[in-house]
């Protein structure tokens, strides 16, 4: 089975400031193309995860990356690094989807258990890390990324992509 992929991100701006006789302008243009072949390696990934998921209030989801996950052709998924996750607010979500390191086997994505990113409704949150070291996962003490309901009365939910490697 052969993996490739390719994501891009781009980010445009003008400002302006009309004077009476000009308008001078700023104007910012960033662009960044990412691309994995197959492997292990640095650009390398050899697994995608993909999946919609519901949270219920005040609930979390743990996501545990060494044997849980399913991959698109039925078999089990055991990453070893992670290279690449994104994660996609529902715009109808009442509360954010927070994404944190959990304290008890979490995988080291933050620097520090607990530590996390609160994704607002609507929001993206997009971490990827090209080298060959990725974000190590070790099962059974290393291996679960939590997506926590940051509130009670209503469900959210979200879109997630995990990139990783097998070795």
């Amino acid at each position: 089975m052969a993996f490739n992929l390719r994501a891009s991100w781009q980010l445009e701006s003008e400002l302006t400031s009309p004077l009476d006789l000009t308008t001078p302008s700023n104007l910012l243009k960033l662009a960044r193309q990412i691309a994995f072949g197959e492997g292990a390696g640095a650009g390398q990934a050899n697994m995608i995860w993909s999946d919609r998921r519901t949270i219920a209030a005040s609930a979390t989801d743990s996501i545990d990356l060494a044997g849980s996950l399913t991959g698109p052709f039925g078999t089990s998924l055991t990453f070893a690094r992670i290279k690449m996750l994104l994660v996609l607010a529902a715009a109808g979500n009442t509360n954010n989807v927070n994404v944190t390191r959990p304290a008890s086997n979490g995988a080291p994505l933050f620097l520090a258990t607990g530590d996390g990113i609160p994704v607002k409704p609507g929001g993206m949150f997009w971490w990827y890390d090209p080298s060959a070291a990725g974000v190590a996962v070790t099962a059974g003490t290393g291996d679960l990324v939590d997506l926590v309901n940051s509130a009670a009365g209503t469900p959210v939910t979200y879109d997630i992509v995990i990139v990783g490697a097998s070795s």
